[in-house]
């Protein structure tokens, strides 16, 4: 087995789609739940782009997983990071605002 399909896998999935005024929502679940870790991406194949309003489904599908490299999981975790504090917003002062 080379490097190139160890890291590619074909798994298949469920997916649960929704368009109703209760839920808009699109999950999936993998079978076998295989650890979906940083930086990895999932393609499912022959997935609905659209559904009308108040259609729900449910289906089953393939998908791939595309493993990402440790380098790549490595700049992940950092630009996470980043981007978290990023969002902090700390500020001294002498005295009382008035």
């Amino acid at each position: 087995m080379t490097a190139a399909q160890r890291r590619v896998q074909e798994v298949g999935c469920t997916l649960d789609l929704a368009n109703t005024p209760d839920s808009l929502h699109a999950h999936v679940e993998l079978d076998g739940s295989p650890a979906i870790r940083p930086g990895d991406r999932v393609l499912v194949h022959g997935a609905p782009t659209a559904l009308a309003h108040g259609e729900t489904l449910v289906t089953r599908r393939r998908a791939t997983i595309e493993r990402s490299s440790w380098v790549e999981r490595l700049f992940i975790k950092i630009a996470a990071y980043f981007g978290l504090t990023g969002l902090l917003e700390i500020g001294f002062s002498i005295g009382r605002d008035r």
